[in-house]
């Protein structure tokens, strides 16, 4: 890992990137397969799932009798776990549930808010190399909870035509009716226009490589929208000389593995606690079966060391990490002061791997800086905010007036008729 001291703040914003691609790099490609999707439908999917997933399909959907043989091929012992973390997920997702609002703003003019579900969602499951499962969970419990309508799950086949069993089994038992081989830019695409075998959606969710971060940000003009642009996973920890430096090594080795292009960095008041992290990251990194990939991102990763808390959170927030660790003699100034982190992890025995498994967070999260703007994957993602009001004659007579005035100087009339038509109404009752 590249280690750093004292940076000055003028090269933090050079210092902080991330091993990414520029959207320019990967857009043409995904603008050739997005129009190719979009004009031959199932005939262009196969085309790419081909191309990309060295297989051919006989079928798109996954069958009935696929999801049976993926619930016996699976231990009892991992079905336990999965039965655990959907216990955990939901508690926590349904507990976000809000009541609607409703409030007399004026006598006679009532407002109320309401949530709805999404009527139709789409979930990607990125397989590959570490196919997520536990991203069913987080995706498809939620969906549930909200009452949408549709929910279709699209994850790329491997070179046998299958897709995990456990990706299977954990949408089956998320009650999500419509899984389909397909992954990449040709999902998010079909899911965009929708094709013979794929249904268009109103929302897509899920995480993925560049090219999927780029296509979901381009199914945004044709009127689909997404959850974030979640691309490769970062983790950022913030440790003094009260954390456990095999602990760290282990978490900033946890998000190493997803990929090359993950980004990890330490930073830390200690600097005798970066060396420890140091040797630890080469003794545990040796043993790792992703030792290869975990390799190249922690050549993309960072050791930094600061003088002080103040400055660590400046360059923390300054980052705005999907997945935050405190391991702070001053944590509780970090949990205060946190203001871009898309989930936090708090304390030497808050591995960032129970919030992607099992304590109950979602895992879906901002990355690329997007923690400044963008929230995690939650409850209300799965709907929409809609706004109802409902005005009496008394009220329309205590509040017509000042719209007719607020009309008249905006040079709108009609607006300014459509209440003075009901006020005289009213006069001539």
């Amino acid at each position: 890992m590249n280690k750093i001291y004292n940076p000055a703040k003028e090269s933090w914003s050079e210092l902080l990137k991330r091993p990414t691609a520029n959207y320019s790099d990967i857009e043409d490609t995904v603008k050739g397969i997005f129009k190719e999707v979009q004009s031959k439908g199932d005939e262009a999917v196969q085309k790419y799932t081909s191309l990309f997933d060295g297989t051919v399909l006989d079928s798109i959907e996954v069958s009935i009798s696929e999801i049976e043989e993926a619930k016996q091929s699976l231990s009892d012992e991992l079905k336990a776990a999965i039965l655990l973390a959907k216990s955990n997920i939901e508690k926590f997702h349904a507990a976000q549930k809000t009541a609607p609002v409703s409030l007399e703003t004026t006598e006679g003019v009532l407002c109320w808010q309401e949530k709805r579900p999404i009527q139709k969602v789409g979930l990607y499951i990125p397989g590959g190399t570490a196919p997520l499962f536990s991203t069913v969970l987080m995706l498809a419990i939620p969906a549930n909870l909200a009452g949408c309508s549709e929910i279709v799950l699209c994850s790329p086949p491997d070179k046998k035509g299958k897709i995990n069993p456990a990706i299977l089994y954990a949408a089956d038992l998320c009650g999500v009716e419509k899984i389909l081989k397909v992954g990449g830019i040709q999902a998010i695409a079909a899911m965009s226009f929708g094709t013979e075998s794929i249904p268009k959606v109103y929302k897509i969710f899920g995480p993925g490589n560049q090219y999927v971060t780029v296509a979901k940000q381009m199914a945004t003009q044709f009127g689909v929208a997404i959850d974030m642009p979640a691309g490769p996973s970062e983790l950022l920890v913030v440790a003094d000389d009260s954390a456990n430096a095999a602990f760290v090594a282990s978490d900033l080795l946890s998000q190493a593995e997803h990929g090359v292009d993950s980004q990890v960095i330490l930073v830390s008041t200690s600097k005798d606690l970066i060396a420890a992290v140091e040797l630890e990251i080469n003794t545990q990194i040796s043993v790792l079966p992703r030792k290869a990939i975990a390799e190249k991102a922690i050549a993309n990763s960072k050791l930094i060391y600061v003088e002080t808390d103040a400055i660590a959170l400046d360059l923390i927030n300054e980052y705005g990490p999907e997945h935050f660790i405190i391991c702070s003699k001053n944590e509780s100034f970090y949990v205060n002061d946190i203001a871009n982190a898309g989930s936090i992890f708090i304390g030497n025995y808050t591995p960032e791997s129970a919030g992607d498994y099992a304590s109950g967070t979602n895992h879906t999260l901002p990355t690329n800086g997007y923690a400044k703007n963008y929230s995690g994957v939650n409850l209300d993602s799965f709907t929409k905010t809609m706004t109802f009001q409902k005005i009496s004659e008394k009220g329309i007579q205590n509040i017509g007036k000042a719209i007719e005035i607020m009309a008249e100087a905006e040079g709108l009339r009609a607006h300014k008729n459509a209440v003075t038509l009901r006020l005289k109404a009213l006069r001539n009752e």
